[in-house]
């Protein structure tokens, strides 16, 4: 069975990505092509990047994006959904948490006081969530400034039994600027490593995560993502969203 990479983005009308205007979401293999796959099957490293607009108060936007039979992504529609009803609030206990966040009601806009939260998300092929990073952005504006702004990082992972599965190696979390900024940027890592019943060396598999966010003056901010995979397999998918 042979192994590729793949190099990946991908876009979409409401997506802006680091690629040339109208290139479309693809996999360049470096390996010879392989007949057609089933779902579970190995597709070697890949990388995702993509942006999404921050949605208008009480709704989320988010995009799924899931690795096909060719082992290329297949992007999903943006979605814009009740914030309710999309963001990732419930975990069950076998998955790890590091890391708290602040209360996720928003303020009034009329009080120049405005919050964000992102979520980017790694599934396998049975829609177990296995990593992620989480970001909860909170800041106050006075129509031309950004007076002050503060965002916090949260991660989660799926463990398995007897002390193995997914665990968070590293993370970190950097803002340009927090007080009387023009925009205020953050940015937030976090690296996942794997050691368990699919690999028991702990060398295989790895996730990397990565959240960028910017605040703007207007109340409207942005959210940027990416994530970097060593060793994916067709039928995983990546979920990533703001509200």
């Amino acid at each position: 069975m042979r192994i590729r990479t793949a190099l990946a983005t991908a876009a979409s009308a409401a997506l802006l990505l680091a690629l040339p205007v109208g290139t479309a979401a693809a996999a360049t293999p470096v390996a010879d092509p392989k007949p057609a796959a089933q779902q579970g099957e190995p597709c070697g490293d890949l990388k995702l990047s993509g942006e999404l607009p921050a949605p208008p108060p009480g709704m989320a936007v988010q995009q799924q994006v899931t690795i096909g039979e060719d082992c290329a992504p297949k992007l999903g529609p943006v979605k814009y959904v009740p914030s309710s009803s999309s963001a990732p609030t419930t975990r069950k206990a076998s998955l790890s948490t590091a890391a708290a966040t602040s209360s996720t009601s928003s303020a009034s806009s009329t009080t120049g006081q405005h919050q964000l939260r992102s979520w980017n998300e790694m599934y396998d092929c049975c829609n177990i969530r296995m990593t992620g990073l989480y970001t909860t952005s909170t800041w106050e504006t006075d129509d031309t400034r950004v007076t002050t702004a503060s965002t916090e990082a949260r991660q989660e992972w799926n463990r398995e039994p007897w002390n193995a599965g997914w665990s968070l190696k590293s993370s970190a979390s950097t803002d340009d600027c927090t007080t009387d900024c023009t925009t205020s940027r953050s940015d937030s890592t976090a690296d996942f490593t794997y050691k368990g019943i699919f690999d028991i060396t702990g060398n295989r598999y790895a996730n990397t995560h990565h959240s960028s966010i910017e605040l703007k003056p207007d109340g409207t901010a942005s959210c940027t993502f990416d994530v970097d995979l060593r060793n994916t397999f067709i039928g995983w998918n990546w979920q990533r969203g703001c509200e």
